[in-house]
């Protein structure tokens, strides 16, 4: 049984204990130890997670945006906040300019988002039609015999 496996079983105390005793050791052991761990994903952290994890932070900064749009246009914050609307610089060009920006972000996070939904409907007719014409061309069983 390869070590890693043994020490997947005791978990990340084990892993733990093994990054500080390479670095007691030798630190450039336990450098690699503790670059092995995070890239291999044992340590819960790291770039792994992929789509679910970009899902999540995309979500996240919808609802800051939402929030952020309700301060800006004077409606309630979702969250129950209490001020009423977005406080005026003093300076009506400024605060046209920043509403006017505000705004333009907006759109293209709509059509970002439109597009995205584009991408991923089109991936998904691709995948479907491929798996569709793989199964028509496959050739017939033949019946069983008995």
């Amino acid at each position: 049984m390869p070590i890693t496996a043994k020490l997947d079983e005791f978990g990340k105390p084990a892993w733990i204990a093994l990054i500080v005793l390479g670095f007691m050791a030798f630190w450039p052991l336990g450098l690699v130890i503790l670059a092995f761990t995070i890239g291999s994903g044992r340590m819960g952290c790291g770039f792994h997670g992929g789509h679910d994890r970009w899902q999540h932070k995309m979500e996240r900064m919808q609802r800051k945006m939402d929030w952020m749009r309700s301060r800006m246009s004077g409606g309630p914050a979702p969250t129950g906040g209490f001020w009423g609307q977005a406080p005026s610089s003093g300076n009506h060009a400024f605060d046209e300019y920043r509403n006017d920006t505000l705004k333009r972000l907006e759109d293209e996070q709509r059509e970002f988002r439109e597009f995205l939904e584009r991408l991923r409907f089109a991936k998904d007719k691709t995948e479907f039609d491929a798996f569709m014409n793989d199964r028509r061309n496959r050739p017939e069983a033949p019946p069983a015999q008995s």
